[in-house]
Order: C-alpha cells, then sequence, then structure tokens
C-alpha cells in the first residue's frame, strides 16, 4: 500500500490527539489528559522551533501513522539530529510500510540538508514489537543510555 508522507493539517489536530492517547496507552499503559495533549500538540503547530509532525496518509485520505521530529543541535557535528517522538501507526495499518516510509522521507531530507546530521529516537524497553521495526527501517541500537527526571510523574 502506498502512503503519502507530509505535514498534517491544523484541522486534523485532533487525529494527532487521539494517535498520541492511543500510543501512550498501549504502550506505556499511561492515560494522558486529552486537555494537556491537545495544547501540546497545538503548541508544535504554533512554534515549528518546538518540532514538526509527519503523518503518513493512505489511498483514502486516511491518516494512519505520525510521529513529531524535534531538533537537537549537536556541537559535536556542528549540525541538528532530528529525534523522532511519537511514533503512531493504526493497528490496521501496521506491518504495511507505514513506518518505513515516514522514516525514508525523514532520512531523505537529512541527506539533503547541511544542517542536518542524523536520526534518532527512544523505545520503550518492552516494546519489541516497535524495536523490530525499527531495525527493519536500517535503525540500529546505539551505545548510549536514555536517562530521565521529569517533573509531576
Amino acid at each position: 500500500m502506498k502512503f503519502k508522507i507530509r505535514q498534517p493539517r491544523r484541522e486534523e489536530i485532533s487525529v494527532l490527539v487521539a494517535m498520541q492517547l492511543a500510543m501512550a496507552e498501549e504502550t506505556e499503559p499511561f492515560r494522558l489528559d486529552p486537555a494537556t495533549v491537545t495544547k501540546g500538540v497545538t503548541a508544535v503547530f504554533d512554534d515549528e522551533a518546538k518540532g514538526r509532525y509527519w503523518v503518513a496518509e493512505n489511498t483514502e485520505g486516511r491518516l494512519v501513522g505520525m510521529l513529531l521530529t524535534v531538533p537537537e543541535w549537536s556541537d559535536w557535528r556542528n549540525a541538528t539530529v532530528l529525534w523522532i517522538h511519537s511514533v503512531y501507526v493504526l493497528p490496521e495499518a501496521r506491518s504495511q510500510g507505514v513506518y518505513k516510509g515516514l522514516y525514508s522521507h525523514l532520512k531523505q531530507e537529512v541527506e539533503a540538508s547541511s544542517a542536518l546530521r542524523g536520526l534518532r529516537l527512544y523505545v520503550e524497553q518492552r516494546n519489541l514489537a516497535a524495536q523490530a521495526v525499527y531495525e527493519k527501517a536500517g535503525m540500529s541500537k546505539d551505545h548510549y543510555y536514555l536517562y530521565e527526571w521529569m517533573k509531576g510523574f
């Protein structure tokens, strides 16, 4: 199945929010506050410096997958690395190349830009299915661990 990879439109924010909520519940499992997620997704539309969403649209015009890229400046590389966040593919669209299409699109953007150097993502340790998808797309586990501290969680 072919997918059109594009940036979503503002009127599609509710679809992105629904995918975010489903992804958190499925992978963590964690119930996010819909109002907070709506504000967070809208903030990206209001300020592109926060990141950029990408969606996969099927031939019927339905959004079947999404991800968010967040820029990180790398002084070692004198360029920006894009972190891939919030990857979600609708269950009925899985194993059809949706993530591969999104990833290939991003990889082409990086290859064509002197300002971009690479792509990174983190994945829930127990999400083995996602890890297999990322490895199949050509990504590899790196030699870094991710540590974090989050206020209020």
